[in-house]
C-alpha cells in the first residue's frame, strides 16, 4: 500500500466510514471482501515470508484475528488481501444472535474499538460446511477455528460447559488447521472464569483429546496477572498444547486519549487496538520465558505496523495477528505489513 493510498484511505475513513455505524460498516466491508475472494482467491506472498508454526507452513507470519470473520464467510477474500492465516469465529455449538445492538464502537483518538458482540454466529455445524469448502481452494490461507461457550450454557455447570465445547470441537476440528479455545472474551457471562486453572485443565484436556491430531491452543486475556499467565503457561506445557494466543481484548480503560464522554458512551465490552499493545507484548514475553520452545505463541493486541510485527517476533511470537488495524488502515493493510517485513528481511 503506497503512502498516497494510505492517505486516501485515512481521508475516506475520517470523512466517510467513521460516520457510518461500525457494525453496519463491517457488514459492507465483508461484502466487498467476499467479492475480492470470488474474483482472485489465494494468498500471494513472497517466498521469503514463509513461516513454520504449529507443525505447518504459513504464507506469512501475519494473520487476521478471531472476531473479524465470525461466521467463516470471508476466508478466501482475506487470503487474497494478504493474510497468511484467518482465525474464524468465535463459533459456538448453538447458533446465537449475540448481545443487543449497538455493540461495536470506535474510539478514533485511540485508533481503538470497544465491542460487546457476544459471540454472534450461526453455529458450529453450519460454519463447518463453509470451512470445508474454503479448504478446497488452491494457495488458501491457513484456517484457524476459534470456539467458545454457547450463551445458553451455564458457566457454573462444568459438565455442561465441557459438553458444549466438545460439540464444537467434534464439528470443527475435522476442518480446522488449528483450534483456538476462547475462554477470555469479556462479553459472555462467566466465560473468563474458565481461565481458573482448576476449571481450565479438565476442559482443555477433554478438547485436546477430542481434537485428534489438530493443534489446540488456548486464548487468554490481557487482564490476567503475571502469576496467572505463568500458571496457564505451565498448564499448556503439561497438557502438550500446541500453543497459547495472547491476548484477547481488555476490560481496562486506563490511559485512553479519547474524551471521557466517548469512552462512557461506548460502555462495557472488550477494548482492542493500541491501548492493549503494551500489556499484550508483556504477556508474550512472560509466556515465551515460561513455555517450552516447542509450544508456539500467537501474539495479538495493538499490532498496526510491520515494526510491531517484527517486535512481537523478536519477543518470541511464532505468528502475529491483527484486527483493529484493519478498520483504521484499510484493505491494503496486510500487504503493507508483508512488504515491510520483506524490506527488513
Amino acid at each position: 500500500m503506497t503512502r498516497a493510498a494510505v492517505t486516501a484511505y485515512d481521508l475516506l475513513f475520517r470523512h466517510g466510514f467513521s460516520r457510518v455505524d461500525p457494525e453496519a460498516a463491517h457488514h459492507l466491508g465483508a461484502r466487498a471482501i467476499r467479492a475480492v475472494g470470488a474474483a482472485r482467491p489465494g494468498v500471494r506472498t513472497d517466498a521469503g515470508l514463509r513461516t513454520r508454526a504449529l507443525g505447518r507452513e504459513f504464507p506469512t507470519p501475519f494473520g487476521i484475528a478471531a472476531g473479524f470473520d465470525k461466521d467463516a464467510t470471508m476466508i478466501a477474500g482475506l487470503g487474497a488481501l494478504g493474510f497468511g492465516h484467518v482465525e474464524v469465529g468465535t463459533l459456538t455449538a448453538h447458533a446465537q444472535p449475540g448481545n443487543p445492538q449497538p455493540r461495536l464502537f470506535r474510539l478514533v483518538d485511540d485508533r481503538a474499538l470497544v465491542n460487546r458482540m457476544g459471540f454472534n454466529n450461526g453455529g458450529a455445524a453450519a460454519a463447518a460446511d463453509r470451512i470445508a469448502a474454503a479448504r478446497e481452494a488452491a494457495s488458501r490461507p491457513v484456517i484457524g477455528v476459534n470456539i467458545g461457550k454457547s450463551r445458553i450454557v451455564d458457566a457454573d455447570d462444568a459438565p455442561a460447559v465441557e459438553r458444549d465445547y466438545l460439540a464444537s470441537t467434534r464439528a470443527l476440528a475435522p476442518v480446522a488447521d488449528y483450534l483456538a479455545v476462547n475462554v477470555s472474551s469479556p462479553n459472555t457471562p462467566g466465560l473468563r472464569g474458565l481461565q481458573d486453572e482448576r476449571l481450565l485443565e479438565p476442559l482443555l484436556a477433554a478438547i485436546r483429546g477430542a481434537a485428534g491430531d489438530v493443534p489446540v491452543l488456548v486464548k487468554i486475556a490481557p487482564d490476567l496477572d503475571d502469576e496467572q499467565v505463568e500458571g496457564i503457561a505451565a498448564l499448556a506445557a503439561r497438557l502438550h498444547l500446541a500453543g497459547v494466543i495472547a491476548t484477547n481484548t481488555t476490560i481496562s480503560r486506563e490511559g485512553l486519549r479519547s474524551p471521557a464522554d466517548a469512552v462512557a458512551a461506548a460502555g462495557q465490552g472488550g477494548l482492542s487496538g493500541p491501548p492493549v499493545a503494551a500489556r499484550s507484548l508483556a504477556v508474550l514475553r512472560l509466556l515465551r520465558a515460561a513455555l517450552p520452545a516447542e509450544v508456539d505463541v500467537i501474539s495479538v493486541g495493538g499490532v498496526e505496523t510491520a515494526d510491531d510485527v517484527r517486535e512481537r517476533i523478536a519477543a518470541g511470537a511464532s505468528l502475529v495477528q491483527g484486527y483493529t488495524g484493519f478498520i483504521y488502515r484499510g484493505p491494503g493493510w496486510a500487504r503493507e505489513i508483508n512488504r515491510g517485513l520483506l524490506a527488513s528481511a
